[in-house]
């Protein structure tokens, strides 16, 4: 091939290669524009006495159909009575088209607060939350009370939770250490439940402030089990610590006074 082929068919290669860059660019940020933001979703509730129905719907109105794994389950619904004595953690089931469905029986009428945690496809993990009213006769409330001793007795399981330090804005660990009361041993055969030692979750005492916390990862079965978490201000707070031996999830709560 001839120098001056070779000059003439440089600038083409050159031209072709940039040409080559600059649609990849374009299509990589085109990947990012399309990320699904918290405030791009709405969720539709529908509670109709035990029935509890959630539409996912994007800003146009269209359905959010395709949802990630989060801690092993598409939808976690967390229902909360407005006093915090009634708890309750289920997974509604997918019916397609953004719709999940699920039956609850609440203990009495009231006001109940509605949290779900999810993970569409090309998102983050968004909560929604909605406070509904159901029908019905109310029960007396129960008073928020901060409690002076964190050992708690559930289903003949001793459990003690430890936090240092008690404090707003500060990065802490949630220590829960476990022994069965019957056999007073420490526990170390606790079962993954949703895919870690355990699940935490911790409401202001007005309902408000909802915090899923995470466990440590690399932790075993058992006598302790650790989470870590940060109190966004002071206030009274109420946190539900679940865990599961022998196939059988139990529920320990402890309400405390962030400083």
């Amino acid at each position: 091939m001839s120098r001056l082929l070779l000059l003439l068919l440089l600038p083409v290669f050159l031209l072709s290669a940039c040409g080559s860059n600059e649609s990849w660019e374009k299509e990589e940020v085109t990947e990012v524009s399309h990320q699904i933001l918290a405030e791009d979703v709405k969720v539709e509730w529908k509670v109709e006495g035990s029935f509890i129905q959630l539409k996912m719907e994007n800003k146009d109105g269209k359905p959010v159909e395709k949802f990630k794994l989060n801690h092993e389950k598409l939808l976690h619904l967390i229902i909360v009575s407005k006093d915090l004595s009634y708890f309750n953690h289920i997974h509604p089931e997918y019916k397609g088209k953004g719709i999940f469905e699920i039956r609850n029986d609440f203990p009495a009428g009231g006001e109940y607060k509605l949290v779900a945690d999810f993970k569409p496809v090309d998102g983050g993990s968004f909560t929604k939350t909605k406070w509904v009213n159901i029908e019905g006769p109310a029960s007396e409330a129960v008073p928020i009370t901060v409690d002076d001793n964190l050992e708690k007795t559930v289903d003949g399981k001793r459990v003690t939770l430890s936090v240092v330090p008690l404090e707003a804005n500060k990065e802490l660990t949630l220590k829960f250490s476990l022994v069965d009361e019957k056999m007073n041993q420490l526990i170390t055969d606790l079962e993954p439940y949703l895919g870690a030692i355990g699940h935490v979750v911790i409401l202001s005492e007005d309902g408000e402030l909802y915090l899923h916390v995470h466990a440590t990862e690399g932790q075993g079965s058992g006598p302790e089990a650790l989470f870590e978490t940060e109190f966004p201000k002071s206030g009274v707070y109420k946190i539900w610590g679940q865990f599961q031996k022998d196939d059988h999830v139990f529920t320990v709560s402890y309400v405390v006074n962030v400083r």
